[in-house]
């Protein structure tokens, strides 16, 4: 055991956070801190980090063992730059290295016991530097800030004039390559693109030393923990298994609490009828009985009804009209910024009820298109048509939807002017937002808050084309399983950026992939795009040279029509082919099942029953060499 936390309790005047949690992780175990926002995770971790002092408890950390620590937000200041502040935590590898080009000029002119002295340190010294990687450091360097998405040309970028994503990217590059025993991550995922957070499963489930992490992308704790750790109403329970298995034994447990708490209730109120009617017939003998149940029915440990979900939002989207079929067409559209192009002829098109992702690297343009769907952004060439009775829904990642200097109710009572007082608290406090709050000021929201406060103008739109940006961001696991609900009961049509993989595989019928200035289709989820992306991906976007950049990108690539029709086309032959598989299977079987019959002693001596059956063998075969021809044109 590395860590252990026993009988921790926290409180913030009458609130609390943490109610006698206790849990421990072992040596190179990966666990997951899961829970809903302002459950207390983040207060645990400053906790362990000894930056919050906890009101009872302890914190026990293995002798001889050292812990790291990513908070959400990083403030990194100091003249390096990206490379030179990751290299910081080579310095005693620097030490060494600069100590060894020293002996080296020392043993020129050394001579006899002298030199044997210098020879025997530089031997030791080399060996040291060996095995502390030291021939390889600015490789790993390398290797990490690639990893975490900064291209060769970010390495020479100043930390004071990087974002405040950027720099909690390079404070999570430090902490890695620092390899502590136990690594803290709070939320190291929201910075990273899908190709950057896909390298960090890699690394952390490579990860020599123990990792506990806080996190609400579900695709990431699927892939890396083997352990969940819950805080719920301040209470903590400890889950074998990754986020699915968690999720699985939780609905079953709550389910088997709530079976037993309805089965005791049921049976409190059949003894409490039986000793009513006992006490009713006023004998002696039936009253004694009454009494005696009474005493049993003390005795009993009554279980407590199972909480009741009521910190989870209730939302519905429902569009109030029918849009016509084609609701969205793009055709040729580009767009750059000064010194950096972003697409170029990009065309796709949009049915009515489809659910479509578009993802891609940070910077490729995802958020661009959609402000230029909305009208915020011009186009530098190209169009896009909207289809018929077509009405626009947009969710903004930045919430510039949202006026900065109104309160809540203002912002809902602004917008929809029919709606009473009463509809207006009755629909935020669907989201959360009862008593005072409806008063707080939008500017004084946490990003949580305001994205509560942007679906719920969102869901009173009543549009019947949403178009959402990064949707899931500062939503908990338990917000954005709700939202997934209502998407996929939605009857309209939905186009949304995410990063989140779980949120796409859950809700997405298509992908859009935007990259290499191109777009490319995936009819399915994100585990489909996972198996056909290199194959599609070179086929339709291939990387280009920059000096191939002026070429028409329409005459190196097929046309959006082709490429929808083309991928169409083979996802009906890979159905087909499994549909031809599975009866080859099927037949295969009944022949088997047909020899094994026909030497029973009841069935050979029985003329009518084998030729039934030997006809039956002579149709399958007949079947079968059609379907062996026709899985080799598939396969």
């Amino acid at each position: 055991m590395i860590l252990s936390c026993q009988n921790i309790c926290k409180s913030f005047g009458e609130k609390v956070i943490l109610n006698d949690a206790s849990f421990h992780i072992e040596e190179r175990e990966k666990a997951a801190l899961i829970g809903n926002n302002g459950a207390g995770k983040t207060t645990l971790l400053r906790i362990i980090m000894q930056e919050v002092p906890a009101d009872t408890g302890n914190v026990v950390l293995a002798k001889d063992k050292n812990i790291g620590y990513l908070a959400q937000y990083q403030d990194i200041h100091g003249s390096h730059t990206i490379y030179e502040e990751l290299l910081t935590t080579k310095q005693y590898i620097l030490d060494m290295e600069n100590r060894l080009r020293s002996l080296e000029l020392e043993m020129k002119h050394a001579e006899g016991d002298a030199l044997d002295g210098l020879m025997n340190t530089y031997t030791r010294l080399s060996h040291e530097f060996e095995l502390e990687n030291g021939y390889a450091y600015k490789s790993e360097v390398t290797g990490v800030l690639k990893g975490l998405g900064f291209g060769e040309e970010d390495f020479e970028k100043q930390i004071e004039t990087l974002s405040g994503g950027q720099k909690t990217r390079v404070a999570l590059g430090k902490l890695l390559l620092s390899k502590p025993d136990i690594l803290l991550l709070d939320e190291p995922t929201n910075h990273l693109d899908m190709e950057s957070i896909s390298w960090l499963e890699t690394y952390l489930l490579n990860y020599p030393g123990a990792v506990f992490i806080v996190s609400h992308d579900r695709y990431f704790l699927d892939k890396v923990v083997t352990k969940v750790v819950e805080i719920e109403a301040g209470i903590m329970h400890m889950y074998s298994g990754n986020y699915s298995a968690f999720a699985l034994k939780k609905a079953q447990l709550r389910d088997a609490q709530y079976k037993a708490y309805l089965n005791q209730q049921r049976e409190i109120k059949h003894q409490e009828a039986v000793i009513a009617k006992l006490k009713s017939f006023n004998r002696e003998k039936s009253i004694r009985r009454a009494e005696s149940r009474e005493k049993m029915l003390e005795k009993i440990q009554r279980l407590d009804k199972p909480a009741e979900v009521q910190d989870q939002m209730r939302i519905s989207l429902e569009p109030r009209h029918i849009s016509g079929n084609d609701v969205l067409s793009v055709e040729n559209l580009s767009k750059s910024f000064p010194g950096q192009t972003l697409f170029t002829h990009i065309s796709y098109e949009i049915k009515r009820g489809e659910r479509v992702a578009l993802i891609g690297n940070n910077g490729t343009g995802k958020t661009t298109m959609l402000k230029i769907l909305n009208g915020l952004l011009e186009a530098d060439a190209g169009k896009f048509t909207l289809g018929s009775k077509v009405q626009i829904g947009y969710y903004d990642q930045e919430h510039h939807v949202l006026h900065m200097d109104k309160t809540i109710f203002q912002e809902i009572s602004d917008t929809y002017p029919t709606l009473t007082d009463t509809e207006i608290r009755n629909m935020l406090a669907a989201f959360l937002f009862t008593g005072d709050e409806v008063f707080k000021e939008i500017s004084a929201l946490s990003g949580g808050e305001r994205g509560r406060v942007s679906l719920a103008k969102l869901m009173l739109s009543e549009a019947n084309f949403l178009i959402l940006d990064e949707p899931t961001n500062h939503l908990d696991i338990a917000s954005k399983e709700i939202l997934e609900e209502a998407l996929n009961s939605y009857t309209g049509t939905v186009l949304y950026v995410s990063h989140d993989r779980y949120f796409i595989n859950q809700t997405a019928t298509r992908i859009l992939d935007l990259t290499n200035q191109a777009v490319v289709n995936y009819i399915g989820d994100y585990d489909y795009y996972l198996e056909k992306k290199d194959e599609l991906t070179e086929k339709y976007a291939p990387a280009r040279e920059v000096a191939a950049e002026a070429v028409n990108v329409s005459e190196n690539k097929l046309s959006w029509q082709q490429q929808k029709e083309e991928q169409a086309r083979q996802r009906k032959r890979e159905n087909e082919l499994k549909k031809v598989e599975a009866r080859i299977e099927e037949l295969e079987a009944r022949t088997k099942e047909i020899d094994e019959t026909l030497v029973l002693p009841d069935v050979c001596t029985n003329v009518a029953k084998c030729t039934e059956l030997s006809r039956e063998q002579a149709a399958i075969s007949e079947e079968l060499e059609t379907l062996y021809i026709k899985w080799e044109e598939l396969a």
